[in-house]
This record gives C-alpha cells, sequence and structure tokens, in this order.
C-alpha cells in the first residue's frame, strides 16, 4: 500500500468537509420549507440510482455530497418543516445538532460509568433536571430510590417497564424458569402499539393483554380497568401491569391516572405512563395537571425528541424503584467487571435498558436546555399550543368542518361534514402538492384529520396557510363533483 495514502480523513480534510456539512445543514435549515414536504418519489426511484457493488476505490467528497442531493434529497420526507403536522413531531434545533455533532466525534461507548465518567454523570444530572422541570416526584430522582436514564424510544421504555414489572411480580423468577401464562396487562383502545409489541417480546403474550374501553374523550374508564382486573383474578390470573397514557397517539386523549393509580396500587400493578410527546407540555406548570398522579406510577417515560427541540433518539425513561429495573435487567460477565461497579457507588446504564452499548446521549440534551433554559422552551411549548388552540377555533367556527374529539393540547383532530372517501381524498390532494403534509386516524369509524403543531419553526404564517389551503382544496373538490 502507498505510505502516502492511508485512506483515512486526515484533521484538514474533516476542517475542510466539516465546515461544509455545516453550511449545508444551516443552508437546509434556512430554505427547508421550500421543498415538498411529502417526498415525491415512487418506489425503487432511490434505489435504481445507486450502483450494484460497492466502490472499490475511495471515491471524492464532493462526489459523495452530490449524490446527497441529487438521489438522497428528494427522496427524504422533511420532517423539520414548519408545514408537517403529521403523526406527532420528530423535531430539532442547532443546539440539539451540534451536542449530537460532539458525541459523534467523541465516539464514547458510556456503557459502564468507568468506560467514560462524565458520560454517566452528566447523564444523571441532567434526567435530575428534568425531574424538576416536570414536577415530578422526588422518588423518580437519583437521590432517591429511583432516577432517570436516556433511551432510544418510548418503545424501548416501555419494553423495560414490562420486564421490570414481570420479574417485581414473580419475584424474579420468570429471567430463570420463564413465563407460566398467567401474567395479565392492562392498556386502553387507544395505547400505543409498542406496549402491546412490548407484551409480546416479554413472553406475557397477546392474548394476556387487556384493552380497556375509553370514554366519550377516549380516555381510559377506570371502572372497566378494575372490572377486567377482578374478572382475571377470580380465573386465577396474576395481573403485574398497566399503562396510562398522557396524550394517546391518535388523539392526544388523557388518561385519568388518579383512579388508575389507585387501582394499581390497590391491585398492586406496576404503573407505567406514557407521555411520549404531551409529557413535555408539563415543563410549562399550567399545563402541569396533566401529569396529576404521576405520583401513583412505578416508571414514566417522555421523548424530548418528539416536542422538546431535541433530534431523534432520546427518550427519558424515569423509574420509582431503580433496584427492580437493574435486578431486572443486570447480567455482568467477567470481561465487565471493574473495581467502580463493583464499589456500588456509580451507576452502570448498561444495567437500566435493554442494550448493552449506549451512545452518549445527554450532551444534546444538555446543549438544548442550556440553550434555550427552562424559559425559552416554556415559551415555544404555549406558542405551539396557542396556534393549535386558534386553528381548534377557526374548525368550531366553519360550517363545513369540525372536530372529532376534544383538543387539550396541541393536536387537532377533525374533519369535513362529507363522507369518509371525501375526507381521504382531501387528506391525499393536499399531501401530494408537497406543500405540508398531514396524517390521518379512525375515531369510532371515522376517517379524520390530524394536524398537530410541534414543529421547531413553525409559526403563525404557517398554520394561516395550512387552514387556507385545506379551506380551498375541499371548496375544490366539492366543485369537481358536481
Amino acid at each position: 500500500m502507498d505510505k502516502a495514502k492511508n485512506y483515512h480523513m486526515s484533521p484538514d480534510e474533516f476542517r475542510k468537509y466539516g465546515k461544509e456539512i455545516i453550511d449545508w445543514i444551516a443552508d437546509y435549515y434556512e430554505n427547508v420549507e421550500k421543498y415538498p414536504v411529502l417526498s415525491q418519489v415512487n418506489p425503487n426511484d432511490i434505489k435504481k440510482q445507486l450502483p450494484e457493488t460497492p466502490p472499490a476505490e475511495s471515491e471524492s467528497f464532493d462526489q459523495i455530497i452530490a449524490d446527497v442531493n441529487n438521489i438522497v434529497m428528494p427522496g427524504i420526507t422533511h420532517w423539520q418543516s414548519p408545514n408537517f403536522y403529521a403523526y406527532f413531531p420528530s423535531n430539532s434545533s442547532g443546539p440539539s445538532v451540534l451536542g449530537d455533532l460532539l458525541s459523534s466525534g467523541l465516539g464514547v461507548q458510556g456503557m459502564l460509568w468507568s468506560t467514560s465518567p462524565a458520560c454517566t454523570e452528566l447523564e444523571t444530572q441532567v434526567m435530575d433536571w428534568l425531574s424538576q422541570m416536570l414536577q415530578l416526584p422526588e422518588k423518580f430522582k437519583s437521590s432517591s430510590t429511583g432516577g432517570g436514564v436516556i433511551q432510544d424510544t418510548a418503545s424501548s421504555a416501555a419494553l423495560s417497564a414490562v420486564l421490570a414489572a414481570r420479574e417485581q411480580k414473580t419475584n424474579y423468577l420468570t429471567n430463570d424458569k420463564g413465563c407460566t401464562g398467567k401474567l395479565t396487562a392492562y392498556i386502553s383502545t387507544q395505547t400505543h402499539s409498542s406496549v402491546e409489541k412490548a407484551i409480546k417480546i416479554a413472553g406475557i403474550g397477546k392474548e394476556n393483554l387487556r384493552l380497556i374501553g375509553v370514554d366519550e374523550n377516549l380516555a381510559m374508564k377506570p371502572e372497566a380497568l378494575e372490572k377486567a382486573i377482578s374478572e382475571d383474578l377470580s380465573a386465577g390470573l396474576t395481573p403485574f401491569f398497566v399503562c396510562a397514557s398522557v396524550g394517546s397517539t391518535s388523539t392526544n386523549a388523557m388518561d385519568p391516572l388518579i383512579p388508575i393509580g389507585e387501582i394499581s396500587r390497590k391491585y398492586k400493578l406496576w404503573m407505567h405512563i406514557d407521555a411520549a410527546m404531551s409529557g413535555t407540555a408539563a415543563i410549562c406548570p399550567e399545563y402541569r395537571h396533566f401529569l396529576n398522579g404521576v405520583e401513583y406510577a412505578d416508571s414514566f417515560s417522555f421523548n424530548p425528541h418528539k416536542w422538546m427541540f431535541t433530534n431523534f433518539d432520546c427518550n427519558c425513561f424515569f423509574v420509582a424503584d431503580r433496584s427492580a429495573l437493574i435486578k431486572t435487567l443486570s447480567i455482568l460477565p467477567e470481561y465487565l467487571k471493574n473495581k467502580a461497579t463493583e464499589s456500588g457507588a456509580v451507576f452502570d446504564y448498561r444495567d437500566w435498558h435493554i442494550q448493552l452499548g449506549r451512545r452518549f446521549r445527554s450532551l444534546k440534551l444538555w446543549f438544548v436546555i442550556r440553550h434555550y433554559g427552562v424559559n425559552g422552551l416554556q415559551y415555544h411549548i404555549r406558542e405551539h399550543i396557542r396556534m393549535a388552540q386558534e386553528f381548534a377555533e377557526w374548525v368550531k367556527s366553519s360550517d363545513d368542518f369540525y372536530l372529532v374529539a376534544p383538543a387539550p393540547l396541541n393536536l387537532v383532530c377533525f374533519r369535513h361534514k362529507g363522507n369518509d372517501e371525501f375526507n381521504k381524498n382531501l387528506l391525499e390532494t393536499i399531501n401530494k402538492t408537497g406543500k405540508m403534509f398531514f396524517s390521518h386516524t379512525v375515531i369510532n369509524g371515522q376517517y379524520v384529520m390530524r394536524m398537530c403543531i410541534g414543529q421547531t419553526n413553525t409559526q403563525p404564517k404557517h398554520v394561516i396557510e395550512a387552514w387556507k389551503t385545506i379551506q380551498e382544496t375541499a371548496e375544490e373538490l366539492l366543485n369537481q363533483d358536481k
């Protein structure tokens, strides 16, 4: 091999191309709303432009960036567009991207305290900050019996909670002997599908998952929950887990935490709260009431990568009793043993979740909190909610559209007075233009449009334009049918 060429990118090259990438991202954020929000490519359009075989020789960075622009970008759905209203947001921000870049540059693998003490201790402190910001009970802080850990998604958090609940209920025998088939878990009909997946992965079985009915606000009925638990006990089964939602995915429904918590405590069930997007709202004191009852919970999670300007992935998972979680997930082979772990004076976060390896995610969260400050975060959360509430009022005042579900925060579920086919055609027609992107759900058998306002750079002018486009497109479709 030519000694002058070792194939690595030199520090000077990294400086040069790194600055180009930063400029590229900055330009992208400046111009993102000019792109079609929903990618306009057809299936396999991207793949057909990629070579069948990998390059044998090094290619220039200029070539790579050219292919990003010409091949990759047309296939991007722009989640960072201010006109992205679909699903729940997955928003980002400058400080978050820079924190993530620093994390990538350091290349830390923080599985143990000893493998990078700063990775662990910064995470512990940032999670304690968030506990304060959300006014969580003291038991969720590292200085008490519990603590917080950063996971990738709410799905992993739910699985960790289910596993800990399973082991606690069976006195930690299930890890050794396997499931008996008698454990039962409870969610509402509106709970995110990730909990059902967790139940399957944990070996509980879908047949042992009870779907509890909801009220007119699509929130879990506590009396139906207690009835299901009583029936399972009478049948010789062992209830062990319930998940309550603070902001369900379809409609942002708020389950009644206090009565669910009281029932959980009465029957000794592990109570997990999934507040994936809406938990962020509790940073504002006036929305903290949505977490009333969190004191009953054994675990709680929310996603800063949804509505707290921290790029994907970043889930914050809190437990009231970390010993139950650690006892469930800890395995210590010889190659991981070290003095710090054996001293018991440190957290080894690899015992707090499924995977062994872990990235330095707390850096980007730390950057975001320090850049915005609590006041800055509150400002943007309030502004998103204000815009959504104003949009909801426009819908209420309309002769052609109406709300289908309550809009407690930043999600508005609505539809045109026409039939399902018309509403589906309306949504798809708007999305095809590329100007904005909405998603849908089905509520009580009706096709419903969802408008979630939570993208970092969405401003009132974007929401005004969205409502105008919705109305004008509906009128055009109606005229076509005449």
